[in-house]
């Protein structure tokens, strides 16, 4: 590419070329704040949704059946509203963003027979409890893939946190959600209790980079708002070492009750965090249109630590892009292992004609005897054929 003169670009040139690449990356960013939010409420919906049908199939249709009605018809609002922001968007940087919103999209599709289901009581409350997980695991892994091409540390760290915070209140709302069976029916199987410590520990990792990456403000409205309370862990601790007394669902109610207040708390955060991150891209784009210079040693910001070597101040981001790279590389591997997971029930339920419940509890177990990680048995699953035959349906 030459200029009008017919000689390679120079540094105006080049310089005006960053700014333009620049200033289309955070216009697309900010255009790209209403499907963001439309993502958050809308998995936020799903949540109610999941855990008001909870309890209204573990009480044989005796508890929540308004909210169950009033649940679904504000997650239909949402859905509406992340239809007409998909519509809205630009063409994406990518395919792989494209993937992940026609897998939700997918996802959203089965949620018709779902809600049938849970209407006519004719599916078990965990069967309906993954699939509403299921699809709020497509959703919100549309969150991640809208980063890739951002390369503004800042921006870039906005966004790990907010997936954080998003990641974790999603497992608090399974932990809502699974309690809501155990105490509804009275009882919490040794699985149950397992995958109840699996969602707290969990939760708790997402929540800590989250942390990691906010202001002190930020941090102390989430020790103050958004911890469980002494009532919630006290009872977590009856969930997890003994079975609960039958009291014909009151204490559910009570469970969901304060989960839901945690829940809410967290979605209240989530919004600040999107309105922050919103607020940084606008900040970022209005602070480039002011500064369309060539910096000299005045402008150099490695002035401001003149007794720091200039080497270690280079090694130094470059191992904050490193982390924020790695804390988002596994956020997705997590993602993607569940997908595996999911790919590898659906070949045991079509080929040894098993349930979704004995699938999971097939490839549980083999897990378990081979010692090996669920993940790893489901990719040998896909790849090598002949295992199907060996497992035992339970």
């Amino acid at each position: 590419m030459t200029n009008i003169y017919g000689s390679p670009p120079g540094a105006t040139e080049w310089l005006q070329r960053a700014k333009r690449m620049r200033k289309q990356q955070f216009s697309n960013l900010a255009q790209l704040g209403e499907l963001v939010s439309c993502i958050s409420t809308l998995a936020h919906m799903l949540q109610c949704e999941r855990g008001a049908s909870n309890i209204w199939l573990c009480s044989q249709g005796k508890l929540y059946a308004a909210e169950c009605k009033a649940s679904r018809a504000l997650a239909d609002q949402n859905l509406a509203a992340f239809h007409g922001a998909l519509a809205q968007q630009s063409p994406f940087s990518g395919s792989a963003v494209c993937e992940r919103i026609a897998s939700a999209l997918h996802q959203l599709e089965q949620l018709g027979p779902l809600r049938e289901a849970v209407v006519s009581r004719s599916i078990k409350a965990h069967l309906a409890m993954e699939q509403y997980s299921r699809t709020l695991r497509h959703v919100l892994s549309i969150i991640p893939q809208l980063n890739d091409s951002i390369d503004d540390p800042q921006i870039a760290s906005r966004f790990v946190a907010l997936y954080s915070l998003m990641q974790g209140k999603e497992l608090a709302g399974q932990e809502r959600a699974l309690g809501a069976i155990g105490f509804t029916e009275g009882h919490f199987s040794d699985d149950m209790r397992q995958t109840l410590v699996d969602r707290i520990d969990a939760q708790q990792a997402c929540f800590d980079v989250f942390l990691s990456r906010v202001q002190p403000d930020v941090q102390t409205t989430f020790e103050r708002h958004c911890l469980p309370g002494v009532e919630t862990e006290q009872l977590r601790r009856v969930a997890c070492t003994r079975q609960p007394a039958a009291d014909q669902g009151a204490t559910a109610l009570n469970w969901f009750a304060l989960q839901t207040a945690r829940l809410e708390h967290l979605r209240a955060l989530e919004e600040v965090m999107i309105a922050d991150l919103m607020h940084a891209v606008e900040a970022r784009m209005h602070s480039d249109n002011e500064s369309f210079e060539f910096f000299d040693e005045t402008d150099d910001p490695f002035t401001h630590w003149p007794d720091k070597p200039l080497l270690s101040l280079v090694r130094q981001q470059a191992r904050e892009i490193e982390l924020l790279s790695r804390q988002l590389a596994s956020l997705r591997d997590t993602l993607e292992e569940r997908k595996t997971i999911d790919k590898a029930k659906s070949v045991l339920m079509t080929h040894q004609n098993m349930s979704e419940e004995q699938a999971w509890y097939a490839l549980r177990k083999m897990a378990m005897d081979k010692n090996q990680r669920m993940v790893d048995i489901a990719r040998a699953l896909l790849t090598v054929k002949t295992l199907w035959q060996v497992i035992p349906k339970e």
